[in-house]
């Protein structure tokens, strides 16, 4: 086998891994769904690293809760049924309602503002204390507009602060 033929057959065998995390967790929500008495519609994907599912549909805002707590616990009651059923630990992102997808423009926005505070002033910028998702949404905006950032603080008031150049 060639070297190609190794990192193709690799990358295969790593999306068909990711695209079962979708299934097991699709099936796990949609039994959640049926109990809840809940209509929502599952969408599954591969985005990057991580096998990614959303659920769509009218009046779901119980399931996210007021500032993402609830979809925050269902991601992980979710990847634990994906750990329960594969015996690996899933990095799975679960979206209800596209509430993570706006939450991440929100967030893009704001990074690009304190990149340009810190740029004017030349001093670094604390943000908020923010989630996990929400931290790395900040540091990944950060670090593609050529600054670096940090988390600071313990869970759950860990926040981002955007430094100098």
């Amino acid at each position: 086998m060639t070297e190609e033929t190794k990192v193709a057959s690799t990358e295969a065998d790593r999306i068909k891994q990711l695209e079962r995390e979708g299934d097991i967790a699709a099936d796990y929500l949609e039994e959640l769904l049926d109990i809840a008495d809940l209509d929502g519609d599952l969408d599954m994907d591969v985005e990057g690293d991580r096998a990614a599912v959303s659920i769509v549909g009218a009046d779901l805002a119980q399931l996210v809760g007021q500032h993402g707590e609830v979809l925050d616990a269902l991601q992980e009651l979710t990847r634990l049924a994906v750990y329960r059923d594969t015996g690996e630990r899933s990095r799975l992102m679960l979206d209800i309602s596209g509430f993570r997808a706006d939450r991440r423009s929100t967030l893009m926005a704001l990074a690009a503002d304190t990149v340009a505070k810190v740029r004017e002033s030349g001093e670094s910028v604390s943000l908020k204390p923010m989630s996990p998702f929400e931290r790395k949404v900040v540091h990944d905006a950060v670090a593609s507009a050529g600054l670096s950032s940090e988390s600071e603080g313990v869970e759950p008031r860990r926040y981002v602060v955007v430094l100098p150049a």
